[in-house]
């Protein structure tokens, strides 16, 4: 029986992750949950799944949680920075599912990978900040970090059996979000509730705004780079607005190998948490005949900026790619909070990033001090 820390169980990766664990009650355990503010919803999931260790953001969340729980005694609730590394460190726990959202997840998953558990890796932020140094950790402490993103998930896949030495590119595949046949024009009239309203995934707020901006595929570019040990140039994103194909990978003698399936997490979580076997998790296979025809075109980087961002964050290395991380969280929570308007996403990225002097093969306090400047650099513009 595998026993699983979930960070970020309230999510809708955690929640997704949960259902698994029901559906397979004799292979998973949960040994540790871990969420940001969602009381009530992590107190169900504490009484359904009985874990060790509870962890919420803060000390008036955590004492919330002890009232609604009764001071259950089964259970020790911990708060902040310390207990998420306790629910990623917890002796009892085989496999970390990295499902925090945002820079949060950085430091939690490095414990895990310290401790020397395998991880579930759904929080990309980690290797978009710190890849260098969380997947040299991972081989130094003989680490497995399996990719729960569906895109690195099927990349993983394709690459099964098959010699990386062999490789050409990897192909990324992205929906192109709810704004792909949006004019340009039109742009400065998008409403949030339009962009949340993405056409073929159902996930959490903040990945929404990212996939309508297409920065997701660009923080996908970065994880795939150090998950598969890639050059950038070797990465290619296709807009396919389908959602069956969830990537490809392309070899030297011309053969491409595609992933497809349909668009629900569930099917690479299960994957992530089997490996190498395969799950009953009675999802259906895509349904070709109905579907019709599968298209696949280019990203247009002037109506989508944001992922040409990311490609040259990538590029220059160093700390810039925490900045890029930090400024794009920022300025999407000011977007969800009706701050700022769509448009001025990538405005205040590529401001930010302009400003930031690189700090060239950083440490894990470098990359930390980046992220907090460009946070603070962020507020200083006066649009948040």
């Amino acid at each position: 029986m595998k026993q699983l820390a979930i960070l970020g169980s309230t999510g809708s990766i955690g929640c997704n992750t949960l259902k698994i664990v029901e559906m397979f009650p004799d292979r998973f355990r949960i040994k540790a949950l871990a969420a940001k503010n969602n009381v009530e919803l992590l107190a169900k999931q504490i009484e359904r799944f009985n874990p060790e260790i509870a962890v919420l953001f803060d000390d008036q969340h955590a004492a919330c949680l002890k009232k609604r729980l009764n001071n259950n005694k089964t259970v020790e609730i911990l708060c902040g920075k310390e207990g998420y590394v306790a629910a990623a460190s917890c002796k009892s726990v085989d496999m970390v599912v990295s499902a925090i959202v945002g820079a949060a997840g950085l430091l939690p998953t490095i414990a895990a990978i310290n401790a020397g558990k395998e991880v579930a890796l759904a929080n990309k932020e980690t290797l978009v900040m710190a890849g260098e140094i969380v997947i040299k950790k991972a081989r130094a402490n003989g680490v497995k970090i399996f990719p729960v993103d569906s895109e690195h998930s099927a990349i993983f896949q394709c690459l099964h059996g098959n010699n990386i030495k062999d490789l050409d590119k990897i192909i990324l595949t992205g929906s192109g979000g709810p704004f792909l046949r949006k004019p340009v024009n039109e742009f400065d009239k998008i409403e949030l509730s339009d962009a949340l309203n993405h056409p073929t995934w159902k996930m959490g707020k903040k990945i929404s705004i990212d996939s309508a901006t297409l920065m997701n595929k660009g923080l996908e570019v970065i994880e795939a780079k150090y998950l598969f040990d890639v050059d950038i140039n070797d990465i290619e994103v296709v807009i396919h607005p389908q959602s069956v194909v969830h990537s490809m990978v392309s070899y030297k003698d011309g053969a491409v190998m595609a992933q497809l399936g349909m668009p629900d997490m569930k099917g690479a979580i299960s994957y992530a948490l089997s490996y190498p076997e395969r799950l009953d998790i009675k999802m259906p296979a895509p349904d070709f005949i109905n579907i019709g025809a599968l298209t696949f075109e280019k990203p247009d980087l002037t109506k989508f900026p944001s992922l040409g961002l990311a490609y040259s964050a990538c590029k220059r290395g160093g700390t810039m790619t925490s900045v890029l991380n930090a400024v794009n969280e920022e300025a999407v929570y000011a977007f969800l909070n009706k701050r700022i308007p769509f448009i001025k996403i990538h405005d205040i990225i590529e401001q930010v990033m302009g400003r930031h002097k690189v700090v060239e093969n950083p440490l894990l306090d470098d990359i930390l001090e980046a992220d907090k400047w460009a946070r603070e650099e962020t507020g200083r513009l006066n649009v948040l």
